[in-house]
């Protein structure tokens, strides 16, 4: 099939077959579609779509263009959970430990950060010696033994979605929703998962801004999953402020052991992490009630388990086995840290959360160039929640600097993008809605 008469066809807004995209996608892996006819095809489905056959059928294609993992070794469900990105999303690095202390196998394979949003990978290449770019061998090795492995994803998996999204990203078709769709389940597919749970963030920190337009991706990318034969829902959940109190890699990953040694109770972290983990337990099967699954999930927290889990994948993936007791002995330290503090008296009602994760890179928290290395020591930590009441003066959170002007100037900036206001702010919910198959 000629690469321009598929292009051709979906300009003209005709739905394309299995097979052609098949061979176009083939032929994206294997070079003979240049990058001008995959620019082509992507704005082609950018202006005019691609109904849900068609998006199921470029997803597997793009799965299917590499490896595709399988777990016959394991005796237990093979499940896993994916962000749409936020400011303060750390989720991933207790709520797997959380689902494999439940019982679930979890081969999470991870990204760095993309835009102003952070990367789970950059916050664990905080932790010395920890790998997350094991052999496959060690890789299946930790998922069987411990449980669960945070990774990144190996040149093996989905490899037409490497190229085709770095030219999408050159050619303003990045937000196309069976585009992203495509792209995002193409590498959770090829994990060999049986479930997954979708976050799908929405607000003023995410890259969804709008909620009618979260919704639309979100069952996009419950349908095509399904459509694809994994079992899957999505959570659209609240992105108008950092999900946790801290936003940068080391600071990111101090307050992950600080969450599963329970001192996170009653937050909003708390919130999202049990019910993503119920999620994933009910999909799985392991429960058929979300209210027992929630119980499940907090009692493998508060039993310390989970933590023990944690612990053992990261001394297993090459970090220290002591990282749970002694994280200040081994997660690199700001050489300056500064409160910042509120500008007047007052509740803390709102927040520029795009500004916050942008402040982080600044800092020299993440990139502005693909090829930069990051520094894990920088961010932004004991960030208050919105609904705070605050006295003028007061700390309102701390910035973790690697020099007194780089400090000065994210102090400066922190406290601008909180506003206060005389009253306290309405309550939103953590969790807007479920999107389910």
């Amino acid at each position: 099939m000629l690469p321009q008469e598929t292009i051709r066809r979906k300009r003209d807004r005709l739905a394309l077959s299995p097979e052609e995209i098949a061979a176009f996608v083939a032929g994206v892996t294997d070079g003979s579609v240049s990058e001008g006819q995959v620019a082509a095809f992507a704005m082609a489905v950018w202006f005019n779509g691609m109904g849900r056959d068609e998006t199921v059928a470029l997803t597997r294609a793009m799965r299917d263009s590499g490896e595709v993992l399988a777990w016959p070794e394991l005796d237990r469900p093979v499940a896993d959970k994916h962000s749409t990105g936020g400011v303060g999303d750390n989720v991933s690095l207790m709520l797997a430990p959380v689902a494999a202390a439940c019982g679930l196998a979890v081969p999470m394979i991870s990204g760095r950060g993309l835009g102003h949003t952070g990367g789970t990978l950059d916050k664990l290449d905080s932790i010395p010696g920890y790998t997350t770019a094991p052999s496959e061998a060690l890789f299946r090795r930790v998922v069987k033994n411990v449980g669960c492995a945070v990774i990144g994803q190996t040149a093996e998996l989905a490899p037409a979605d490497r190229r085709i999204y770095a030219i999408r990203d050159v050619t303003a078709t990045v937000e196309s929703v069976p585009l992203i769709t495509a792209s995002i389940l193409s590498k959770k597919l090829a994990a060999g998962l049986s479930s997954l749970a979708l976050d799908v963030k929405v607000g003023n920190g995410a890259f969804m801004t709008d909620p009618g337009e979260a919704v639309t991706l979100a069952r996009s990318l419950v349908e095509v999953a399904n459509g694809a034969g994994v079992k899957t829902s999505a959570l659209i959940t609240d992105m108008n402020e950092p999900l946790a109190d801290a936003a940068g890699n080391a600071v990111e990953v101090a307050n992950c052991i600080a969450f599963l040694k329970g001192g996170k109770a009653g937050t909003r972290l708390e919130t999202l992490v049990i019910a993503l983990a119920a999620e994933m337990l009910v999909l799985s099967g392991l429960e058929t009630d979300h209210t027992a699954a929630e119980a499940k999930a907090r009692q493998a927290l508060a039993s310390g388990e989970a933590a023990e889990v944690f612990a053992r994948m990261v001394a297993t993936l090459g970090g220290p086995a002591d990282l749970l007791e002694r994280p200040e002995a081994y997660l690199a330290k700001a050489p300056v840290i500064r409160p910042v503090t509120a500008t007047e008296s007052g509740y803390l009602s709102a927040c520029d959360t795009r500004g916050v994760g942008l402040a982080v890179i600044e800092l020299g928290g993440g990139r502005t160039r693909p090829d930069q290395t990051i520094d894990h020591r920088v961010g932004l930590d004991r960030l208050l929640p919105l609904g705070t009441k605050v006295e003028k003066g007061a700390e309102i959170g701390r910035v973790h600097a690697a020099s007194d002007d780089a400090a000065q100037a994210a102090a400066a900036r922190l406290a601008a993008l909180y506003r206060i206001a005389p009253e306290p702010p309405a309550n939103r919910p953590d969790i807007l809605t479920r999107i389910s198959a």
